[in-house]
């Protein structure tokens, strides 16, 4: 039988051929062999882009082995193993030739095959001449084959073992000319539009969209290379790169497609939605991890949480229970980038914690000189013509600063430099809905970076932030508003400022009423992010936010978006004054309804944080209505025996609170009770 090799996870220039099964029949094989050769042939109308005649002079010669191929399907003589084997390689072979014809023929990776002419004509070269080892050792005289036939494959052979395969004249000038423009890069030069123009002529790149999917490519494969450790050719992508987003932003005034913000959030989605989102939730904290780390023993945690349990003096594996004979944290890359795409995809804000600034300042420092030249040249062209272009022109220049704040770190430092905050705050203020929600976005993209944090506010961009998150044009824009707001609260100081607005508390309110999913969830954290300060929760209080979010808890339909608002509401309660607002709301039994009904183990964990809060800070009021709701039990009792270690010590508690609130009451010793909440 013929095995099938898997091309899904194939990089480009490498081969995931595969030699047949030892026990494959003649007739198999060389039906497949015919496939493979139809398939090779059929390249004859792709473009080549680099390596063109190398390209053709190989799929002549796999016609000219076609003749052969067809002549053997009806071949009745006695078949040998050397006859197999020697097809069996010659099937090997043109899997190789299919692959790189394939590589070669990509509409998206141009300028980087341009970059590996040499090497790709190296591998013709040898793929070809493997072709006439197999044809060579192959015993044709035991084969009833026609003089002409024979004749093909003797010329065939010679012609594959003797011909070299050189870079063509025209790609080693196209080579060259790139090297130059990077080394003006690297300089810190802006090379001449005529030189960008040439090697775009020359790659068939007329277009925006065109020099786009290059772009697209290489930080694709930039993010494979990081994800797998393969960082040789990091530094030369990123270069290459930096110069094909330079001609795509200089070149051309007009985005000819439709690959906007969304197409670039769809790119990394793959079939991410297939995936359950509680296999990214750390086993200790059952928080979605930002930092993924795998023990010995091979399970995964949060880095932050595995941390605490051994600074807990545990040496064991959590949930396993083995002995560690070593504590080392290998990252869990591939897990990492899964979960970032979750986020991307469900449209939520990434976390930036410490350890992740400090992975994402590795990966930038990975860009090559000429990477961050490019990047220099560029913000300061971009913001130079922000101030003098209007219309459409403009709005192209912002979706282009929006495109590449969302990239990298460094990306993001070089527009902060280029003085690029106060025309894009001035631009929130557009009638235009597309260039008020670019505008947003690349603020969004901006805020993410520490050093643009303080120019955002002392430009006076609070203010006009929330102008977008109360009237933005598009309900994109106020989505983005509500998370610039969370990345700036980051920062206690301008925690402090942003609840001091009027209006900041609403506004957020109203986007988790009227909001898509992503809005909600962007308004949520960014409450949550709030009310870390305590002066806020007195300003969430006088804006009715207990009320709005209980009569929101049953009408939210995304666990997630539940999940936020529990935790919001378990803030809240941590607060006598929070705790009594949420009492007086009656809510108490729509809390345990909730808790009741939630598939989420998160959501269930914050309702017990709720209710444990209320308990603590509400007192007899609280644990009174609980003795007396009978449906709480029986879920809480499921917690212990279901849940995670820490859920399970929280329904223990609440257990125990109730049952000596009983005991207590009937015995009239309450005063002792009381105690009794108010330290637990």
């Amino acid at each position: 039988m013929i095995k099938q090799f898997d091309v899904t996870s194939r990089r480009i220039l490498t081969s995931s051929a595969i030699r047949p099964c030892e026990y494959v029949t003649f007739p198999s094989l060389v039906t497949s062999l015919i496939n493979l050769g139809n398939i090779i042939c059929s390249y004859k109308s792709k473009i080549f882009v680099s390596n063109k005649k190398n390209a053709r002079n190989t799929i002549r010669l796999v016609e000219d082995v076609m003749f052969f191929l067809e002549e053997l399907r009806n071949e009745k003589s006695r078949i040998g193993n050397l006859t197999i084997l020697s097809l069996s390689e010659l099937h090997f072979d043109f899997q190789k030739v299919e692959f790189l014809l394939e590589d070669c023929s990509k509409g998206d990776a141009k300028v980087w095959l341009l970059m590996k002419a040499e090497e790709v004509s190296t591998m013709f070269q040898e793929v070809v001449r493997a072709i006439g080892v197999a044809l060579d050792v192959f015993p044709m005289k035991k084969l009833n084959l026609s003089v002409e036939v024979e004749e093909i494959v003797e010329f065939v052979k010679n012609q594959a073992l003797k011909v070299n395969f050189l870079v063509e004249a025209d790609d080693a000038r196209g080579v060259r000319i790139v090297h130059s423009i990077l080394e003006q890069f690297e300089g810190g030069f802006a090379p001449q539009p005529s030189k960008l123009q040439w090697v775009l002529r020359y790659l068939g790149i007329c277009n925006w969209s065109g020099c786009n999917r290059e772009v697209k490519f290489l930080e694709t494969e930039i993010s494979l290379q990081l994800l797998t450790d393969r960082k040789k050719e990091v530094g030369f992508m990123s270069s290459l790169m930096g110069f094909m987003t330079y001609c795509r932003c200089t070149l051309f005034d007009v985005v000819d497609s439709v690959e906007t913000a969304q197409y670039v959030d769809e790119s990394r989605r793959g079939n991410i939605r297939f995936l359950n989102p509680d296999d990214f939730r750390c086993p200790i904290s059952l928080e979605l991890m930002t930092d993924p780390v795998t023990l010995p023993t091979g399970h995964t945690y949060d880095r932050s949480s595995i941390l605490k349990w051994f600074g807990a003096g545990n040496h064991t594996c959590p949930k396993t229970g083995e002995q560690l004979v070593s504590t080392d944290l290998v990252p869990n890359l591939a897990l990492k980038q899964l979960i970032k795409q979750y986020f991307w995809q469900n449209g939520f804000l990434f976390p930036e914690s410490g350890e992740n600034r400090r992975e994402t300042s590795r990966t930038s420092s990975l860009d090559s000189v000429a990477a961050q030249q490019a990047m220099k040249l560029l913000a300061s062209y971009l913001t130079g013509r922000l101030l003098v272009e209007r219309g459409e022109v403009q709005n192209k220049i912002v979706y282009e600063m929006r495109l590449i704040s969302k990239t990298s770190v460094l990306n993001r430092s070089c527009l902060v430099e280029s003085g690029a905050i106060p025309p894009l705050l001035i631009l929130l203020s557009s009638m235009d809905p597309s260039t008020q929600e670019n505008a947003i976005a690349t603020i969004l993209n901006l805020s993410k970076f520490p050093e643009s944090k303080k120019e955002l506010v002392e430009s006076g961009g609070l203010v006009l932030i929330l102008d977008v998150l109360q009237e933005g044009l598009k309900m994109e824009a106020r989505q983005h508003a509500a998370g610039t707001f969370f990345y700036l609260a980051s920062v206690e100081e301008f925690r402090v400022m942003i609840g001091e607005i009027p209006g900041i508390f609403p506004a957020l309110m109203e986007l988790i009423r009227d909001g898509t999913d992503h809005g909600k969830k962007n308004a949520l954290v960014t409450v949550l992010g709030l009310l870390t300060y305590p002066g806020n929760h007195e300003r969430a209080l006088v804006a009715k936010l207990v009320p709005f979010l209980i009569n929101c808890l049953k009408s939210f339909k995304r666990e997630d978006v539940l999940t936020d608002s529990l935790a919001v509401l378990a803030n809240l309660a941590d607060k006598y004054q929070g705790a009594m607002a949420i009492i007086r709301e009656g809510a108490i039994p729509t809390i345990v309804e909730v808790f009741t009904a939630a598939n989420s183990r998160a959501a269930k964990e914050n309702c017990l944080s709720l209710l444990l809060n209320l308990c603590a800070n509400g007192g007899v009021e609280a644990v009174n209505i609980l003795v007396k709701n009978t449906s709480l039990m029986k879920p809480l009792y499921s917690t212990l025996t279901e849940g995670s270690s820490r859920a399970t010590k929280k329904a223990s508690t609440l257990i125990r609170m109730l049952h000596e609130f009983q005991e207590k009451s009937s015995a009239g010793l309450m005063d002792q009770f009381i105690h009794l909440c108010e330290n637990s």
